[in-house]
C-alpha cells in the first residue's frame, strides 16, 4: 500500500469541523472571515497510513478503555533510535495527553509554590501559564539576538539568574519556538553543565524534533551520559503528524526518583489511561509515516524559503531570519514603529489575518508575529499579500 496524502497543495475546508484554529475567530475576539495562521497545526490532511489505522479502529464499535502494548513502545522505540540516535528504556516511558500537561506535572513535581521557574523568552506562552497557574514565579532570561536576528542564550545572565533566584527547574524550548533555534551540542552542553553545577532539573520540550533543518536535532538527554539523572524529555508524534487532537505524548524519564515524582502529579491529576485513537494514531504514524513526513518537510522549506523572499523583495520594511527548526516563522514588524495596538490592527483589521501576537511570548516578543507556515502555498501567498498592502496602506 502506497502513501496517498501527498497533496499539499489542495486548499481543505476546515470550517465547522469544530477547528480551534478556523471555527472560533469570534469566540477569540477576531472577525468571522479572518484568515487564521496561528495555532501550530497544519492544514494538511494526515499520513493515510494514519487515517486507515483510525478507520479500522473505528469500525470496531467499541472505545472502551485502553492501555498500550509492548508492540507501542517497540514503535517509539525504533522511531527515537532511527531519528535522534537515541536508545530509549520501557521503564522511562509515562504517557500523558499532551506536553504542555506535562510541563504543569513537572511544575508541581519539582517545586513548590512561590519558587522560581526558569525559562529564555520569547518562549512558547505556555511555558509561562503552567508556571503562573500553579503558584510558581517565572524566572526569565530573556534571549539575545545578534545584528543578523540570530537568537542565542546569555549563559552569564543563565547562571546569575540561577544562583539569585534559587531556580531549582528549567524548562527548556529544542527547537525553540517562536525564534526557530536548534540549540547546537555546545550550547546544550553549556546549559546541562551549568544546571548539573546548580542543581537544576531540566524539563526539555522537544515536540518540534523532527522539524530540524540545520542540523540533526540532539536530545538533550542524551548529550551527556550524566545528564540523564536531571531530565525529564517531552516527545510526541502529534506535531510532526498533524494529530494534536488525538491527544498523546510520550514522556521519557531515566532517573527513577523524577520519574515516581511526575508519576505521583499524573496519578493525582486523576489521570490514567491515554486517548484510545491517539495509540492507534502514534503507532501507525512511527511505523508508516515516514514518505508522508519526507514530503511535508520539503513543502515546509520550500514555504520558509519562499516566505523569506517574498519579504525581502516586497515588505523590506519587515525582517525575518530563517527558522533552523519547526514550522512557525518569527517576523520582526518593529521597523514601522507601531505600538502593540496599532501592530494588532495592522494585522487583524487592515490584513484581515490572525497570528501570534509576539507579545504573548514574553516582553521580549514585542514587535513580532508568529505565522505558521505550515499550510498550502496559495494560502501563505494570500496571508503575505494581505501584509504587504496593509504595509502598504
Amino acid at each position: 500500500m502506497a502513501e496517498r496524502n501527498l497533496d499539499f497543495d489542495t486548499i481543505i475546508d476546515r470550517k465547522n469541523t469544530n477547528s480551534l484554529k478556523y471555527d472560533f475567530a469570534i469566540r477569540r475576539g477576531k472577525p468571522a472571515d479572518v484568515l487564521p495562521l496561528w495555532v501550530a497545526d497544519m492544514d494538511f490532511k494526515v499520513s493515510s497510513y494514519i487515517q486507515d489505522a483510525i478507520v479500522k479502529a473505528a469500525e470496531h464499535g467499541i472505545f472502551g478503555y485502553s492501555e498500550t502494548k509492548e508492540e507501542y513502545f517497540e514503535i517509539v522505540r525504533k522511531w527515537m533510535k532511527k531519528h535522534y540516535d537515541w536508545e530509549v528504556s520501557e521503564r522511562w516511558l509515562i504517557k500523558t495527553p499532551g506536553i504542555v500537561f506535562a510541563l504543569a506535572m513537572a511544575v508541581k513535581a519539582y517545586t513548590q509554590p512561590g519558587d522560581g521557574v526558569l525559562i529564555c523568552q520569547p518562549v512558547y506562552y505556555p511555558f509561562s501559564e503552567v508556571i503562573t497557574d500553579n503558584g510558581r514565579r517565572i524566572v526569565d532570561s530573556t534571549l539575545t539576538a545578534d545584528e543578523n536576528g540570530r537568537y542565542q542564550i546569555d549563559f552569564e545572565d543563565f547562571e546569575k539568574k540561577i544562583v539569585d533566584e534559587k531556580v531549582k527547574l528549567f524548562l527548556l524550548c529544542n527547537p525553540h519556538n517562536p525564534v526557530g533555534r536548534v540549540w547546537s551540542r555546545k550550547e546544550l552542553e553549556t546549559i546541562g553543565d551549568i544546571c548539573k553545577k546548580h542543581g537544576v532539573i531540566v524539563v526539555s520540550d522537544e515536540i518540534h524534533a523532527d522539524f530540524s533543518f540545520s542540523e540533526k536535532h540532539l536530545v538533550f538527554a542524551d548529550v551527556k551520559e550524566e545528564y540523564k539523572d536531571f531530565s525529564v524529555v517531552c516527545t510526541s508524534p502529534t506535531k510532526t503528524f498533524n494529530i494534536a487532537g488525538l491527544q498523546i505524548s510520550n514522556i521519557f524519564i531515566p532517573n527513577q526518583k523524577l520519574r515516581r515524582l511526575f508519576k505521583d502529579q499524573v496519578n493525582a491529576a486523576g489521570y490514567s489511561q491515554v486517548n484510545t485513537f491517539g495509540i492507534v494514531a502514534c503507532e501507525a504514524a512511527y511505523e508508516n509515516g515516514e514518505e508522508w513526513l519526507e514530503g511535508v518537510l520539503r513543502y515546509i522549506q520550500d514555504n520558509i524559503a519562499y516566505l523569506k523572499e517574498y519579504i525581502d523583495k516586497n515588505i523590506p520594511k519587515l525582517s525575518v531570519r530563517e527558522p533552523e527548526g519547526t514550522y512557525l516563522v518569527w517576523i520582526d514588524f518593529r521597523k514601522l514603529g507601531l505600538s502593540g495596538n496599532e501592530l494588532e490592527n495592522l494585522i487583524v483589521k487592515k490584513a484581515g489575518l490572525w497570528l501570534d501576537s509576539g507579545a504573548i511570548f514574553g516582553p521580549a516578543g514585542e514587535g513580532y508575529q508568529r505565522i505558521n507556515v505550515a499550510c498550502p502555498r496559495k494560502t501563505l501567498t494570500e496571508a503575505l499579500d494581505r501584509i504587504r498592502d496593509a504595509v502598504e496602506e
